[in-house]
């Protein structure tokens, strides 16, 4: 099971009590992925189509509770690339689905089988804060997915009329959140992509589990990529270590080669040798070797005290075999 559909299943369990949240909910499952027919004698019918079949209890739930009717519901099995099988829900009943429309905003009031449909959400169905909530996770039922938080975060909720998108993208952040409107296609997709916000967003909705489990994988996630930082550092600095003692030990045996390590100052004579012999140490290391001890700074400065020794006699000897070419 889909971690979206996970979430799905545990919202359309929640208790069915506030009648006000109840219709809001209803309402954005209606605008998400309700369909009305018109057919012949001003006849009117209010259908939904879903593969998930809690969601699709949860609609004949708040009908029958809210409204008393009769609802059919049918099962179609989706031969098409072995999909699951589709719940078709349908009111029949003209009067009920022309109540339904009018309790959710979809038509005016006193308008009957000849109306224009009316995307906006209507302030007196979210005017409270749970109601808000309600209409937010009808949304997600009707249209919203959730992407599997241990490849990315992702939350979205899919609808094709831009009024409606505007309406529930300000629904959303009014809690706080900062979601946004993409077009994709010929919908218009509201989506958030900070984890700390999706985590919000299930506890609007009242999707506690789900939102246990994403913060799980979350904080799993954290730790990991921290550990993986960790150890790109140690290994860069490594890295470093080894590159910086290969070119000193080479700066030192060129010396050596050269003039011979006896003729430096006693100060880098010490500091040479030691490294000759822990060629794998660290500055910090070499430094606690040296009596008295010597800092990380004060073995660098020697190293680059050698180094320009080394520079010097290289320059130096280009030079000679330069000048010895030019008089042959």
């Amino acid at each position: 099971m889909s971690f979206s559909s996970m979430a799905k299943n545990e919202i359309s369990r929640l208790p069915i009590e506030n009648k006000c949240c109840s219709i809001a909910e209803l309402a954005a499952i209606i605008r998400m992925c309700g369909t009305i027919q018109i057919s012949g004698m001003r006849r009117i019918s209010l259908k939904f189509v879903t593969e998930n079949a809690a969601i699709a209890r949860r609609i004949f739930s708040l009908l029958k509770i809210l409204y008393n009717t009769e609802v059919e519901v049918m099962v179609r099995r989706n031969r098409q690339l072995k999909k699951n099988n589709n719940y078709l829900i349908v009111v029949m009943n003209t009067n009920i689905v022309n109540m339904i429309l009018r309790d959710v905003g979809l038509i005016m009031d006193g308008e009957d089988n000849n109306f224009n449909v009316l995307y906006k959400v209507p302030e007196r169905l979210i005017k409270n804060r749970c109601c808000k909530r309600a209409y937010i996770r009808g949304a997600f039922l009707g249209g919203g997915s959730i992407s599997n938080p241990e490849k990315s975060y992702h939350m979205e909720f899919v609808t094709n009329n831009e009024e409606h998108s505007r309406d529930l993208l300000q629904i959303i952040n009014s809690f706080g959140l900062n979601a946004r409107i993409v077009m994709r296609k010929e919908n218009y997709v509201i989506y958030l992509k900070e984890g700390e916000q999706i985590v919000d967003i299930l506890n609007i909705i009242g999707a506690h589990q789900a939102l246990l489990k994403f913060e799980d994988i979350r904080v799993l996630k954290d730790v990991r990529n921290n550990i993986n930082r960790i150890v790109n550092c140690e290994t860069a600095n490594l890295s470093k270590t080894i590159n910086a003692s290969i070119r000193q030990v080479e700066n030192i045996e060129y010396i050596d080669s050269k003039i011979g390590i006896d003729k430096l100052p006693e100060n880098l004579r010490e500091i040479a040798r030691l490294r000759l012999e822990n060629k794998d140490a660290s500055l910090k290391e070499l430094g606690a070797m040296l009596k008295p001890p010597v800092g990380k700074s004060g073995v660098n400065h020697r190293f680059r005290r050698i180094e320009k020794i080394a520079e010097d006699l290289r320059r130096k000897e280009k030079f000679n075999a330069e000048k010895k070419g030019s008089i042959e």
